[in-house]
């Protein structure tokens, strides 16, 4: 830094906050492995979408009404009468499904690269708690609006917590604020929605990058570039992330989804129903069920895991056996990097059956994500049940078949593909 820099108004900040070093640190002499592929772009698209929920969050409160009387009213008031109300509501709408679109892919390549492994176990924990909570932010928004589809969701999913034995009852009432879905109701997910979680995943994404950046991202060939240095200590495979990233790989990514997020929010917002479903457009009402309740799409997965334990199993009554396997089939989430015990990352030089076992739990994933939103019948029942045996079965099989699968030998050096 030169002299001048140093008596400007920046080197007065930096000697009192370290912004530049900050910047240095994490952005521009952060070295990041050269052979990064289109799968590292959703990181970036994840603080997008994370932004934009925010921004476009803050502009909805100020015309939303949080009472069971005007909630309803207020969301078709900003639709109708807000200037550009409708863009700014159909951004927040479609900026959730696209989060966890990008959240989605984010953890698929996690699983592909072995993301997860020894040093990063701490980075997939921290991102396993956001991914926790922005369910838990997305269900809360998703009452808001207080359509038919908010109310009647809201009433299966917090009943849910009555199945706990002895204390449920009483923990559905405290969930509830009062002992029915009611303004009460709405009002606490209105402040945790629009308060406490964002501050908390807020916290999260801090700890995440700075976690990530503490021991240096993964690649496709998950070889540790720290490992190589030249004589200046900088990774011989490695370059830094501004501007070869940001600019090079990132903001192509940035203008690929925004062209893609532009698109659904002004030529198919709802999705089909698939993104705003039809029966939310119309106020809620206790007295009249719509045809067919289930959560967003987002949520399928779990939701047809949970309805997949139609049956008693011993002692345990299905409806507690479906809420312990839902919350089994999220817990096992965060023990990954323990039960992984092969001595390769990437999927490129792990065996056969590795390679086979993350396709088929994908498809199996993406079945069950459209099962959620289906009707009850006795061949989707069935179904769930198998893609759930498949679920579990690629976790509790992964400590035995990592271990003993012949690998791949992994190259030296990242390699260029």
């Amino acid at each position: 830094m030169s002299n001048q820099d140093k008596d400007g108004l920046m080197g007065w900040i930096d000697a009192r906050l370290p912004v530049t070093r900050t910047i240095e640190k994490h952005v521009t002499k952060y070295y990041a492995p050269k052979n990064f592929n289109f799968f590292y772009v959703f990181g970036v698209l994840a603080m997008l979408v994370f932004v934009n929920q925010i921004v476009t969050g803050i502009w909805l409160t100020m015309k939303y009404v949080p009472s069971a009387e005007e909630a309803f009213r207020s969301v078709e008031y900003i639709m109708r009468d807000v200037e550009w109300g409708w863009l700014i509501r159909y951004m927040h709408s479609t900026g959730a499904s696209m989060f966890f679109v990008v959240i989605y892919l984010h953890m698929f390549r996690a699983l592909l690269y072995g993301s997860y492994q020894k040093p990063r176990e701490l980075v997939w924990i921290f991102g396993m708690l956001l991914y926790l909570l922005l369910m838990a932010e997305a269900f809360m928004g998703y009452v808001l609006p207080w359509g038919q589809m908010s109310y009647w969701g809201a009433q299966v999913i917090i009943s849910l917590f009555g199945a706990v034995p002895v204390i449920g009852e009483p923990l559905v009432e405290w969930i509830r604020g009062d002992y029915l879905i009611s303004g009460a109701t709405l009002n606490r997910f209105f402040a945790l929605h629009v308060i406490a979680l964002p501050l908390v995943l807020a916290l999260l994404v801090f700890l995440h990058i700075v976690a990530l950046h503490e021991v240096g991202s993964n690649n496709p060939d998950g070889i540790d570039i720290k490992k190589d240095l030249d004589e200046n200590g900088v990774p011989r495979d490695g370059i830094p992330f501004h501007p070869y990233y940001t600019i090079g790989k990132d903001l192509v990514g940035v203008i690929i989804f925004l062209m893609v997020f532009c698109g659904i929010i002004f030529f198919f917002p709802t999705a089909g129903g698939f993104f705003l479903e039809t029966a939310n457009f119309e106020p809620a009402d206790p007295l009249t069920t719509p045809e067919n309740i289930h959560p967003v799409w987002y949520f399928g997965a779990f939701y047809s895991i949970l309805r997949a334990m139609d049956f008693d199993l011993f002692f345990i009554e299905a409806k507690l056996l479906g809420v312990l396997t839902m919350g089994a089939a999220i817990a096992i989430l965060f023990v990954l990097p323990w039960l992984d015990r092969s001595p390769v990352r990437s999927w490129r030089y792990k065996g056969m059956i590795s390679r086979v076992s993350i396709v088929v739990f994908a498809v199996a994933f993406s079945i069950l994500t459209w099962l959620g939103i289906q009707p009850v019948t006795t061949l989707n029942t069935i179904l769930a049940q198998i893609c759930t045996a498949i679920y579990f079965a690629f976790f509790l099989g992964m400590p035995f078949y990592t271990r003993y699968e012949k690998t791949k030998p992994v190259p030296e050096r990242v390699t260029n593909r």
